[in-house]
C-alpha cells in the first residue's frame, strides 16, 4: 500500500467541496489515514512550494494557498500517487478530462481546487510537512 498527500485548497474549501473532493476518493477505494484544516502561513508555503521558488509564479501560489483554510490528508491505497494524479486531472482545468476533480470543478490554473503528491519522494516531503507520525493512523 502506498501513501500520498492532498490538499485542498482554499477556494474549494471556501466553496464547500471539501466532501467531493474526498467522497470521489473514497468510493476509488482510498482509506483515508490523517485529515486536518489549518491555514498555511507564508513559511510553511514557501516549503510546499520550494521547487517553485525561483519561478515567476511562485509569488502567486504563496498568495493563494495563504489566502484561507485548507484541508490536508493522507491517502493510502494501492498505486496511491499515480491513481490521485489521474483522478485530480491536468493542472491547467481547460485541459483536464471530465471525470476529473479538476475537469469537472475547477475554472483557474492557481486555484484549481487540488495539490496532489508528483512523487513518493514529494509525498513523503509533504506528508511530514503537515503531519507528525503520531497523527498518521
Amino acid at each position: 500500500m502506498e501513501k500520498t498527500f492532498v490538499l485542498v485548497k482554499p477556494g474549494a474549501v471556501a466553496r464547500g467541496l471539501v466532501g467531493e473532493v474526498v467522497r470521489r476518493f473514497e468510493r476509488r477505494g482510498f482509506r483515508v489515514r490523517a485529515m486536518k484544516m489549518l491555514q498555511v502561513d507564508r513559511d510553511l508555503a514557501a516549503e510546499h512550494y520550494a521547487e517553485h521558488r525561483e519561478k515567476d509564479f511562485f509569488g502567486e501560489l504563496v498568495g493563494s494557498i495563504t489566502s484561507g483554510p485548507v484541508v490536508a490528508f493522507v491517502l493510502e491505497g494501492p498505486e496511491a500517487i499515480a491513481a490521485v494524479r489521474k483522478m485530480m486531472g491536468s493542472t491547467n482545468p481547460l485541459a483536464a478530462e471530465p471525470g476529473t476533480i479538476r475537469g469537472d470543478l475547477a475554472t483557474e490554473i492557481v486555484a484549481n481546487i487540488v495539490h496532489g503528491s508528483d512523487g513518493a519522494e514529494s509525498a513523503r516531503r509533504e506528508i511530514n510537512l503537515y503531519f507528525s507520525e503520531g497523527e498518521i493512523v
